[in-house]
Order: structure tokens, then C-alpha cells, then sequence
């Protein structure tokens, strides 16, 4: 059984992306936070390095966790692009990974558009938590095909959905994607 959710935003939203706000309705009463990153909370507009993120989603998760009395391994965190992305770093960190019960990544940026040799892979084999991926099959992040590719780097297969015509925003989504999300919280 799952004790709450931590979200993180894209490099250009905040917490308070429509999309992420969407979740958090749909899943009450389950607690969930969502979180800015330090250089949005500091009014910048482009965001730290990764290790920075990688980093605040750990203390993010943890805090949440002690505040609501649970481990982090009772806990799902993940996010929108960048923001998904740094949570399944956290969770395959090598020196300090977080222990969670799994990961949702909305729109996984597996590369910057128009850029498919610039894959963001190289973490996605040392990621053994269970994982969701939603994504749109127009995503100029990454193709149905590209993303299969990328996901069979991982050590079991993640639970995929594809919204037909759906671009990386996944704008007028929202609702669909936090009903695939809580589906998918009733399987772990």
C-alpha cells in the first residue's frame, strides 16, 4: 500500500503545473506533495545541474516521508519531463539511491528535440523500483519506438502508456493521465 506521492515539475513549469494540481485532486485523500525545485524557489528560470536536482528530490522525499510518518519506500515520487527524470536518477544512484515504492515519469525526455543521438539513458539500467511511463505517441522528446528502446534498458519492464496524438505537454490530458496513475498505485 502506497502512503503518498511527491511530484516534481518540468524545467519550465513549477508545482504548480496544471497536470501535477490534476494528480493531487485526483488522488485524494492519499497525501501527495508537490515540490519546486531550488532554482524555481529562487525565481531563476533555468535549472540547476543534475546533481542539484538529483539532490532535492532525495531531501524532498525523505522530509515528506518523516512528515507523514512513513518510509520512503512506502512512497511513489516522480514527476513531468525533467522532473520524472531526476526522480528515476535518485532512485538508480549508485552512492545513495533513494528506496521507493516506484517511479511515474510523465513525458520522459529521453532527448532534447531533434536531437535522438543525445539520449538520457545511462542511469536506466540500475533502476530496479517499479516505474510508469505515460507519454504522448507525438512526444518531440522521444518516439514510441525510440522510448521502447530506451525502456528495455531497464532490469524489468516499466508499465507504458502511449496517449494517441499526445505531444510532450499532454495538454488537455491531464485527468487521463491521474486515472493511469492511480490504476497504477492499486498494483503495487
Amino acid at each position: 500500500m502506497v502512503s503518498g506521492v511527491v511530484l516534481f515539475p518540468g524545467a519550465g513549469s513549477s508545482r504548480d503545473h496544471a497536470g501535477l494540481v490534476a494528480i493531487e485532486n485526483h488522488l485524494s485523500p492519499l497525501p501527495v506533495l508537490r515540490v519546486d525545485f531550488p532554482y524555481r524557489k529562487a525565481g531563476k528560470k533555468f535549472p540547476d545541474k543534475a546533481p542539484v536536482l538529483v539532490q532535492c528530490v532525495k531531501d524532498e522525499v525523505r522530509e515528506f516521508a518523516k512528515a507523514i510518518g512513513c518510509e520512503t519506500a512506502e512512497l511513489v515520487i516522480g514527476g513531468r519531463s525533467m522532473g520524472g527524470r531526476m526522480c528515476t536518477m535518485a532512485a538508480s544512484d549508485t552512492h545513495d539511491a533513494l528506496h521507493v515504492a516506484g517511479v511515474v515519469c510523465i513525458g520522459y525526455p529521453l532527448h532534447p528535440p531533434k536531437k535522438p543521438e543525445q539520449l538520457r539513458t545511462e542511469h536506466l539500467p540500475r533502476l530496479t523500483t517499479k516505474a510508469l511511463f505515460i507519454s504522448g505517441t507525438r512526444d518531440e522528446f522521444g518516439t514510441p519506438k525510440e522510448l521502447a528502446s530506451a525502456f528495455s534498458l531497464l532490469p524489468s519492464l516499466p508499465v507504458v502508456h502511449l496517449i494517441e496524438g499526445g505531444r510532450h505537454e499532454l495538454k488537455g490530458h491531464d485527468e487521463h493521465v491521474a486515472a493511469l496513475l492511480q490504476d497504477w498505485l492499486l498494483t503495487l
